[in-house]
């Protein structure tokens, strides 16, 4: 992937602010700071979808709201309403976060039940979806799986991480999912990221989406780095 522009870096780029304790002005500043930066999306909690909405309407910024978020412990109607809600108040994208608890029950068909019915979802409002794997709870047989299920459902993204677990994204898990998620659905790598350095490794692997609450900087980097 080309990364010698400010551009085409700052549109594989969610600007991210999932904390519990966001104000309206933080939402404002996310907002703005994606304007001035044509970043890809926001990504925030899903009830500050219209708000955010309202703010980046007209704009080339999409609204990403996440979806059980981030333990991925609740209903899959519960999820479906949330999501249907979300797309409702103004949400261009949705990032879902599976059940843990089911993958490691082996219940296989409800976690693809689960992510059908939200590829479906967001598929028929025109909204693109991720799903959030939390990479550091699954092992390499899990994630294969995962992936392999992606292919076939057909969801936009798989995701590496929610960002508030025990760790997050690595490169080498962001190769093994694109080596198995086919040719028609992208990974994004979320969760620590951090610098241009990383940012650069993670699209290096095969990553075509990066969420970060360090957008600026990784933007600020790569200028100098690249004399831009």
């Amino acid at each position: 992937m080309n990364l010698d522009n400010l551009r085409n870096i700052a549109i594989l780029i969610d600007h991210t602010n999932l904390k519990p304790y966001a104000t309206d002005e933080d939402m404002k500043q996310l907002c703005e700071e994606a304007k001035e930066n044509h970043f890809r999306m926001v990504a925030i909690n899903s009830s500050r979808t219209a708000y955010c909405h309202a703010l980046l309407e007209g704009t080339d910024v999409h609204v990403g709201a996440a979806i059980s978020f981030p333990l991925g412990q609740t209903d899959t109607a519960v999820k479906l309403y949330e999501t249907e809600t979300a797309i409702r108040e103004g949400a261009d994208e949705i990032d879902y976060v599976v059940s843990l608890s089911d993958i490691k029950n082996g219940d296989w068909y409800k976690v693809e039940d689960e992510m059908r019915r939200m590829t479906q979802l967001c598929h028929s409002h025109g909204a693109l979806l991720k799903v959030i794997f939390e990479i550091c709870y699954l092992n390499e047989d899990e994630i294969i799986h995962l992936s392999r299920m992606a292919r076939d459902v057909g969801p936009d993204f798989i995701k590496t991480s929610t960002g508030f677990a025990s760790s997050g994204a690595t490169v080498e898990a962001v190769r093994l999912m694109k080596a198995h998620c086919g040719d028609h659905v992208k990974v994004k790598a979320a969760g620590g990221i951090r610098t241009w350095q990383a940012f650069r490794a993670m699209v290096d692997a095969g990553a075509e989406r990066i969420g970060t609450s360090s957008g600026l900087k990784i933007m600020a980097e790569a200028k100098k780095e690249l004399n831009l």
